[in-house]
């Protein structure tokens, strides 16, 4: 079992960022693909980004392409989503994930692993 520990939600403005970031305590983070995904209430799950667990290969959904940046800091052992240019639409519950050894896949079925997941709020 590995956790996953979020943190960097909040509420904001339109236009605002933020900074979400995942880590697994204790564990060695990069052989594992991290990927962030998104709910919204009545909505399913969905994919925003994914980076892979060896070379930076990462993905986007379209919907944040050009807005928000995943990036893995290999010393820190942790996952940033880096929230640009946020819209009321991008409000939902945040959850990060991990999958042994993945590429940046969009498919929820592949990873391992979920965090408790955490609110970002986008007000007009």
């Amino acid at each position: 079992q590995v956790e996953l520990v979020e943190s960097g939600g909040g509420s904001v403005q339109a236009g605002d960022s933020l900074r979400l970031s995942c880590t697994a305590p204790g564990r060695a983070f990069s052989n594992y693909a991290t990927g962030w995904f998104r709910q919204a209430p009545g909505k399913e799950r969905e994919f925003v980004a994914a980076v892979s667990w060896s070379f930076p290969r990462t993905n986007y959904a379209d919907s944040v392409k050009g807005r928000f940046t995943i990036s893995r800091d290999y010393p820190k052992n942790t996952v940033y989503l880096q929230m640009d240019s946020l819209k009321p639409e991008d409000t939902a519950a945040y959850y990060c994930a991990a999958g042994w050894r993945k590429l940046a896949t969009p498919n929820l079925d592949e990873y391992d692993f979920w965090g408790q997941g955490l609110q970002v709020t986008v007000s007009s």
